[in-house]
């Protein structure tokens, strides 16, 4: 009889501490913070910066699945989708809400809470776009990294030029749908009249606008093509880079992610630097820090990424003077 009461009593505490695990492992993941990502690109855009992202997170002790998870929501560039995946974000109840893609995730965000922490990566100007009040103290929660990826369109089409000197007529390709496209344009036509270029205006927000887009290019005669920022070319650049080299059209990028996919030639900010900075905001965030005391960081490296093979194919002959202050050469 001892025996059996013995073993009753093992059961039932082999049974209480049986049970008592999952709740522990609950109570460790209730209290792992949740950050949410929401980007305006791809999963397969985002991959590279991700890692960036990452590297800057585990700078201030913050490591993935570890100590922080991350729910992740992207669009694919269909930018009526963002409120959506902000307000599931929000209901979730993630503890910040981290943004890429442009000014159109962040603003998605910021309508969808003034509470949970934003932090956002774009290459807008944030303050002339009503994001945050100043660049050294933007004000309520949110922050973020500034890229200015629309004034730098003036250096690439400037290089663009010093590359195929003797193109008189340049393609700019925009998003109509994208929220910057007229800051966009405003600064390539001014560029333009600089250097004596002329330029004809093609609009893409869907795939199948991207064929009548060449098609336009070779009616109007035009030698050359700028593509400017926007998260559905970041998501279609695969195809963008490949249709170039097919209709022989030299043409420069907003992001090195192009000439890596076999695109010609690519000036930006540097987008790694810019989403490791956002990974260091997000754990000093996580650690304490208010957005509103986080100044607007501001781009310090710019990158100018040239393909040599594309050139190559393209009949290019890139000049040595553009050669010797090209970043890197992908061969």
């Amino acid at each position: 009889m001892a025996i059996d009461i013995g073993r009753r009593e093992f059961i039932a505490v082999l049974g209480g501490t049986a049970a008592g695990w999952p709740l522990a492992a609950r109570a460790q993941q209730a209290a792992t913070p949740v950050i949410g990502y929401l980007g305006s690109r791809s999963r397969a855009s985002d991959a590279l910066f991700l890692d960036a992202f990452r590297q800057g997170l585990k700078g201030v002790d913050y490591t993935e699945d570890q100590n922080v998870r991350i729910e992740y929501r992207w669009v694919d560039g269909q930018y009526d989708r963002l409120p959506a995946m902000a307000a599931d974000l929000v209901r979730r109840q993630v503890v910040i809400i981290v943004t890429s893609g442009g000014i159109t995730s962040a603003r998605a965000a910021k309508a969808a809470t003034s509470s949970i922490p934003i932090v956002f990566v774009m290459g807008g100007n944030s303050v002339e776009l009503g994001l945050v009040a100043s660049f050294n103290r933007p004000g309520g929660n949110i922050t973020g990294v500034s890229t200015f990826n629309t004034e730098v369109g003036t250096k690439a089409l400037e290089f663009l030029h010093e590359l195929v000197p003797k193109v008189s007529v340049i393609a700019v390709l925009v998003n109509p749908n994208s929220p910057i496209a007229a800051t966009q344009l405003n600064v390539i036509q001014v560029a333009a009249q600089a250097i004596g270029q002329q330029i004809v205006i093609l609009h893409a927000s869907a795939e199948h606008d991207i064929d009548t887009a060449f098609a336009s290019l070779i009616e109007q005669r035009a030698g050359a093509m700028f593509i400017s920022t926007d998260a559905f070319f970041s998501s279609q650049r695969d195809r963008l880079a490949a249709s170039a080299i097919q209709h022989k059209v030299p043409t420069i990028y907003a992001s090195r992610q192009y000439t890596e996919a076999g695109g010609l030639i690519s000036y930006t900010p540097s987008e790694t630097d810019a989403f490791r900075q956002l990974g260091i905001y997000v754990g000093e965030i996580l650690k304490g820090a208010k957005p509103a005391d986080l100044p607007i960081m501001q781009p310090t490296k710019y990158e100018l990424v040239l393909n040599l093979k594309t050139a190559k194919a393209l009949g290019l002959e890139v000049p040595a003077k553009l050669l010797a202050i090209t970043d890197e050469v992908i061969e």
